[in-house]
């Protein structure tokens, strides 16, 4: 099982350009908002310690990232809320959407306009996400067999791979362990955190594949998503 799909919104493709418009860093600001709720001490915190890695990653400020935190104690900020929607993209290709939001009655439609605006439209609960599973999801550097063998012995589900180097996907508890067996084996990681990563893939023709990339990439581009996924191949 892999969570790489070449018709899947690529971050680094686009972080230049959402992060000098500050849209990467309200995403990434909300996610740190959401996590330091289980506690503010990265150390004893793991989601909060991988949303901050992202953060430095994308170059966020730190002024950024403690106005993030303190959000938490701040009793006049407006409560965020975690939302998955699910739908249904050109060719039939399921799609997962990830949405931090202090206004859900302004969220969903604006998810909902944007499916059908570009060839796509909501599902029911549950009628996607079976096709998904959550999994910890991490991107090195290095690539070869000796740095997939490191992967596997750090407790890897799956090894693939790609141009950019090695995708890995682990068990959602593994992430945080796996992640740093890798950087203390000398592995760059690039990137790491939880993914809805599909079970079963669906081939697109070249045509709903490229009007899949549009609608994906708009849909990344709204404020409030945080996550978008996809089982199209």
């Amino acid at each position: 099982m892999s969570g790489h799909s070449k018709w899947a919104t690529t971050k680094r493709q686009k972080a230049v350009v959402d992060a000098k418009r500050g849209a990467l860093f309200t995403k990434i600001a909300n996610q740190i908002a959401i996590a330091a709720r289980s506690g503010t001490d990265p150390n004893m915190n793991p989601s909060l310690a991988m949303v901050l890695e992202k953060a430095r990653q994308a170059n966020m400020p730190k002024a950024n990232i403690e106005r993030a935190i303190a959000r938490v104690a701040d009793k006049s900020a407006a409560a965020l809320i975690e939302e998955t929607y699910e739908g249904y993209g050109p060719g039939g290709a399921g799609i997962i959407i990830e949405v931090a939001t202090d206004n859900k009655n302004r969220t969903m439609p604006e998810v909902r306009n944007m499916l059908s605006k570009n060839g796509g439209r909501m599902a029911d609960p549950g009628s996607v996400m079976f096709q998904f599973a959550r999994k910890g999801w991490i991107m090195t550097k290095e690539s070869g067999e000796e740095a997939m063998m490191v992967a596997l012995e750090a407790g890897a589900e799956d090894v693939d791979e790609t141009e950019n180097g090695l995708e890995i996907i682990t068990a959602p508890s593994d992430l945080m362990k796996t992640r740093q067996v890798l950087l203390d084996n000398g592995l760059t990681v690039t990137e790491a955190e939880l993914k809805y990563i599909p079970t079963t893939t669906i081939e697109l023709s070249d045509e709903d594949g490229e009007k899949l990339g549009k609608l994906l990439d708009a849909i990344d581009d709204l404020d409030d998503v945080t996550a978008v996924h996809t089982n199209a191949a």
